[in-house]
């Protein structure tokens, strides 16, 4: 339940598909993005500032600015706040999907929310999975790439392949061959390359990006420890979030400490 400025009991809200929550205050008063989140935390105790910074840079809701920047949420936009987070929490909807989910509502259209399934994932209810008991079997196996794929994909030789090897900035799985994303580091040390920045160079950003991993880790662990499997299939969602902020992150950082801007 929400809890209200005042910490007293919220209204009634009007029931919706996904739910919804309650008032939040006198009708037109607006609140600071703190007092959000203290009334989003008894539902959603992981629920964090950064989280709803996220959600508006995502375009999912989209608060009032004070002349100072300052963030100011309606009791609309703390409703439909509540409605993203139970989306994602219950459904482990997109958010992709929640924008249309909440886009069809503002239409006044009637939605069906996919069911969860044992693997985190979503199935419409009359799709044939659902009809025909093929909700939750096992995910298939994440796709791998042999050597001979990985330097074609990067245009490389194995020479290169073993010296970028040898600093630790790809490595091949315990069964063999490599994940799909190192087709991305491969080809990205590549261009660096050709830039002049060596393998040696980048033992530094190997480096902070293990420590990053490491910190989006014990975030999520408790999470991911927990016996409910869809709290541990939000692990997996909260870890892709993290990942994502951290990514963002890392290049304002670069960007400012360089002192340019990006388009």
């Amino acid at each position: 339940m929400l809890r209200t400025p005042t910490g007293g009991a919220p209204k009634s809200g009007t029931a919706g598909t996904a739910g919804t929550a309650g008032t939040v205050g006198p009708a037109g008063r607006l609140v600071s993005i703190g007092t959000v989140l203290t009334m989003l935390r008894d539902e959603f105790p992981e629920v964090t500032i950064s989280k709803i910074r996220f959600l508006e840079a995502e375009g999912l809701v989209e608060p009032q600015r004070t002349p100072s920047g300052y963030r100011k949420f309606s009791t609309d936009d703390v409703e439909r706040l509540a409605r993203i987070l139970r989306l994602q929490r219950d459904h482990y909807l997109p958010l992709k999907v929640i924008r249309e989910q909440l886009d069809a509502l503002a239409r006044g259209e009637q939605i069906r929310i996919p069911a969860p399934t044992a693997n985190g994932e979503t199935v419409d209810p009359t799709s044939p999975a659902a009809v025909y008991g093929e909700v939750g079997r096992e995910r298939p196996t994440v796709a791998r790439v042999g050597r001979a794929e990985l330097m074609a994909a990067a245009d490389v030789d194995e020479v290169q392949l073993v010296e970028w090897e040898s600093y630790g900035l790809l490595a091949e799985a315990p069964g063999g061959g490599f994940d799909a994303e190192a087709v991305t580091v491969a080809r990205l040390v590549a261009d660096l390359g050709r830039f002049g920045l060596e393998p040696r160079h980048l033992r530094a950003m190997k480096a902070a990006a293990d420590r990053e991993a490491g910190l989006v880790e014990q975030v999520v662990a408790p999470l991911r420890r927990h016996r409910n499997p869809q709290t541990r299939a939000h692990a997996e969602a909260t870890m892709k979030e993290l990942a994502g902020l951290s990514v963002r992150l890392h290049e304002a950082l670069v960007q400012t400490a360089l002192g340019v801007r990006l388009p």
